[in-house]
């Protein structure tokens, strides 16, 4: 399988992902896709920043139009799995691993929603939303698989 680097993954129904322990018994955990989203929008407001210093919650808060309660809800899971950091309710920064996995699944977010509309002729808004569902379903194998075929074709994923 191909591997992500820093990217630890455990097999979950929906697909293969990194995971957080479990504090009691010490199992591993796979993030749920919500959890997995919020890394995504992170990174993504980070990128647009122009900077990876760290975000604000309110800021993930208004991306994903949920709430505050929520957003510090998934730093604390993404704290415990070493994806982010956050000092008492400052902003929250990618770890190197979280940095890593979150440019992933960007990627991959970015190659389906290329599929959809230019090979499928899917319009914007119904491809990005399609495609944040399908980069769940995926395995991170068959992910870079087609991200590496596609790079063998010449094929560029641009955002």
């Amino acid at each position: 399988m191909d591997e992500v680097p820093g990217v630890r993954h455990v097999v979950r129904r929906d697909s293969l992902s990194a995971g957080a322990r479990d504090r009691e018994s010490g199992e591993e955990q796979p993030l749920t896709m919500a959890n997995e989203d919020y890394l995504e929008a992170i990174y993504r407001i980070m990128e647009a920043q122009g900077s990876f210093d760290g975000v604000r919650s309110v800021d993930v808060a208004e991306q994903l139009d949920v709430s505050k309660a929520s957003v510090n809800k998934a730093v604390s899971t993404l704290k415990e799995a070493g994806y982010v950091t956050q000092s008492h309710y400052g902003r929250v920064q990618l770890t190197d691993q979280g940095r890593a996995y979150a440019a992933h699944v960007w990627r991959c977010h970015r190659m389906l929603r290329s599929f959809l509309e230019n090979d499928l002729g899917v319009d914007h808004e119904t491809a990005d939303v399609e495609a944040c569902r399908m980069e769940h379903a995926l395995s991170l194998e068959t992910q870079s698989k087609w991200l590496a075929y596609l790079e063998d074709q010449g094929i560029t994923v641009e955002g």
